[in-house]
């Protein structure tokens, strides 16, 4: 599936991941590949998208997630490093 994760000021993400999970408002959740679509608010938290090659993990402050046909947009109100 294909992942963007993305800031006001830059895009941080942007390519072909295995899963990725997330800090949802009401509780941690992952989405694979052939995810159902869903809409979700972020609370601050670790995002952890896996690849092929490696784990990466930013910590964001908010945000909302899409998922719909295999492509994950994350929209971050912050990511620290």
């Amino acid at each position: 599936m294909y992942l963007e994760l993305i800031t006001p000021d830059k895009k941080v993400f942007e390519g072909e991941v295995i899963s990725a999970s997330f800090p949802g408002s009401l509780g941690s959740f992952e989405v694979l590949n052939n995810h159902a679509p869903i809409i979700s608010s972020l609370d601050k938290g670790n995002v952890k998208i896996k690849t092929t090659k490696e784990t990466l993990t930013y910590l964001v402050e908010g945000g909302v997630v899409e998922v719909l046909q295999n492509k994950v947009v994350v929209l971050a109100e912050k990511i620290f490093s």
